[in-house]
């Protein structure tokens, strides 16, 4: 398959619709439905289901659309790798980590695989919420900390760094920050402190009364003057100002950070920082 039918391809299938996809990729719909009709011969199969009212997604059309995206996204991550190496004149690596996380873990890692025989420079890019993973994906980073269950991992290889449980940020004087624990439900449940509206992977954010955010300094602002809450990993206390408290959610979710780095690489620095940070 080529990268211009991949790309004629994702259009329709997200469009649902030949005059739309047309339209976004700026060409006429005729020959967009060529090139489909021509890729489906030359896989084998039916990618869409068509007639004169909607097209829709057959199976394997559902799984050319998966694949097709990573497929252009690891063209497009060559593509920024290779420009971002010659512009560099060497092999560093860039790490992506969401602000206000890992603030542990990060600097004992850098510190560690400095003292490697063969390390590299490393930068370090400090992302808003889900960032981290979109910068891997589209190669503007080489490894990342994400973590799971809130980053996807899907298509990307991992090592699993540590495991922690989540608490409930609340204003240092609510009456709920002296109690010594709080169910989940009861964190949602607070009248008077909505949870926080993070952006989704589409940038967009979700409905619902409690206020959008974009990284922990603004959010703990909200919370200090009592218009939001928030469950947050254990390793979030350190950060946490006076007026802030921190109660342990035992019934959450835990939150795994992994390192995650794209299954393609053959870099040895990138391995070598992997094996650190596994160690430690």
């Amino acid at each position: 398959m080529e990268t211009r039918e991949l790309r004629y391809f994702l259009a329709v299938a997200e469009e649902l619709h030949f005059g739309r996809a047309a339209r976004r990729l700026g060409i006429a719909q005729p020959p967009l439905s060529r090139a489909i009709r021509q890729l489906e011969r030359r896989l084998g199969v039916t990618l869409l289901d068509r007639d004169h009212r909607a097209v829709a997604l057959t199976p394997a059309g559902a799984v050319l659309l998966r694949e097709g995206r990573a497929a252009l996204d690891a063209v497009a991550a060559a593509d920024r790798r290779t420009r971002r190496a010659a512009a560099d004149g060497g092999p560093g690596l860039v790490l992506a980590t969401k602000a206000g996380a890992s603030h542990e873990l990060l600097p004992k890692l850098l510190d560690a695989y400095a003292a490697e025989p063969d390390a590299v420079a490393v930068e370090v890019l400090l992302c808003g919420i889900g960032e981290q993973e979109r910068l891997l994906r589209d190669g503007r980073a080489d490894v990342a900390l994400l973590h799971l269950p809130f980053d996807s991992t899907a298509g990307l290889d991992t090592e699993a760094l540590v495991t922690e449980q989540q608490v409930a940020v609340v204003p240092a004087g609510h009456p709920v920050a002296g109690r010594t624990q709080l169910r989940l439900a009861d964190v949602e449940a607070l009248p008077d402190l909505p949870l926080p509206r993070w952006p989704q992977r589409d940038g967009t954010y979700p409905e619902g009364p409690g206020p959008q955010v974009r990284e922990h300094a603004q959010l703990f602002q909200l919370i200090a003057l009592g218009r939001a809450a928030a469950v947050l990993p254990e390793s979030c206390r350190p950060l946490l100002r006076p007026d802030l408290a921190a109660v342990p959610v035992p019934d959450a979710p835990a939150v795994t950070t992994v390192i995650a780095w794209p299954p393609h690489s053959r870099s040895r620095a990138l391995a070598a920082l992997v094996r650190t940070a596994t160690r430690l």
